[in-house]
């Protein structure tokens, strides 16, 4: 099936391009999120039409990410979990407990993307992305205390400075 983007999808194409899909995903997910249109002539002339209002408002948003962006990129939030001795968690971090903690910034959890569960105690990191052209990098600090938490960010604080020294000598 054949559709006209609406906006720019990761492995899909740009805005305005005109791409095969399968049915089901035209379907079920690009049709009903409203970021594509099926490729039908009145559909493209429609959409050469709407196209410079489309860039606009895709180009505003983009900006709103952007600044958004810059606060965020390379914060940390930290998650307090319950664990086992060995740093196991009793269950996991989801994308849903990250983008609740930066409910403040407007971070939905279809924003955050875990490339595999967060299931120790530790430092991840974790790809957010605020626009489909805007992707930013957070800190995730699961701990089983407050005082935990602290003690691991200073430790990664302190990290970088050693690290460099070490490859130089």
């Amino acid at each position: 099936m054949q559709v006209i983007l609406l906006q720019r999808i990761e492995k899909l194409g740009k805005l305005g391009e005109i791409v095969n899909v399968r049915p089901g995903y035209a379907r079920n997910f690009l049709l009903p999120k409203k970021v594509a249109l099926r490729a039908t002539k009145e559909n493209i002339i429609h959409f050469e039409k709407e196209k410079a209002a489309l860039e606009k408002l895709n180009l505003h948003h983009k900006e709103e990410a952007e600044t958004l962006a810059k606060r965020l990129e390379g914060s940390m939030v930290a998650l307090i979990r319950q664990a086992s001795e060995g740093g196991q968690l009793y269950g996991s971090v989801s994308a849903r407990d990250i983008a609740d903690a930066l409910k403040q910034e407007h971070v939905t959890k279809t924003n955050v993307k875990i490339e595999a569960p967060i299931k120790t105690i530790g430092i991840h990191t974790v790809r957010v992305q605020l626009h489909p052209e805007v992707f930013i990098t957070i800190g995730v600090n699961v701990a089983m205390s407050e005082d935990e938490a602290k003690a691991q960010a200073k430790a990664v604080e302190r990290k970088p400075d050693t690290s460099e020294e070490e490859p130089s000598a």
